[in-house]
């Protein structure tokens, strides 16, 4: 399995550096970034960025920049990572506020997590979520992810809030994705 995948609405690739006008663009965004560090000037996002794309090349792991087919625009980076000092394997997820609402999110962490079980070998996947992303926490359990802890604290510099893990085994996601295959189906 390459690290390139794709669906029939979207395209998911380890960021390049034509993504960073986007990714500076969500990532300063108060909205965006809520949820995912905080809003932050082009400086920090380019590091950032960087950041993810040594991940990739390092360890094959990271954020994935997602690519609407139908305009080839950039929406949200949704991926497998796994930072030092994490609390788990996790397959996470940001898209922009202006691609929210069209099934993206659902698309884009289903085959990620597809993904982390059979490429990377992941016996079980985590998402963290702050307790007032409500909409997180609806994607997490249409993934048929259950509450795992509360209150976790991330490592430093994202320790300052807690954020709670929710997550599956690599078994129950491949009962959850059947699920989920058959219920878009219908």
């Amino acid at each position: 399995m390459s690290n390139v995948l794709e669906t029939e609405r979207l395209i998911l690739r380890p960021p390049i550096a034509d993504d960073f006008d986007a990714w500076a663009a969500f990532m300063a965004d108060e909205e965006d970034a809520r949820f995912i560090g905080g809003a932050m000037n082009r400086a920090v996002a380019w590091r950032a960025m960087m950041i993810m794309m040594g991940s990739w090349s390092a360890y094959g792991i990271g954020m994935f920049s997602v690519i609407e087919k139908s305009s080839n625009e950039w929406i949200g980076r949704i991926g497998p990572w796994q930072p030092e000092g994490w609390p788990g394997t996790e397959v996470g997820w940001g898209i922009r506020n202006s691609a929210q609402g069209k099934g993206y999110a659902l698309e884009a962490a289903a085959i990620s997590m597809d993904y982390a079980v059979e490429h990377l070998g992941w016996s079980t996947i985590i998402h963290t979520i702050d307790s007032e992303n409500l909409a997180s926490e609806k994607l997490a359990k249409r993934l048929g992810s259950v509450l795992m802890k509360r209150d976790v604290f991330l490592p430093a510099p994202l320790n300052t809030e807690p954020v709670n893990v929710w997550g599956q085994t690599a078994h129950q996601w491949a009962l959850n994705r059947q699920s989920l295959t058959n219920s878009s189906k219908s």
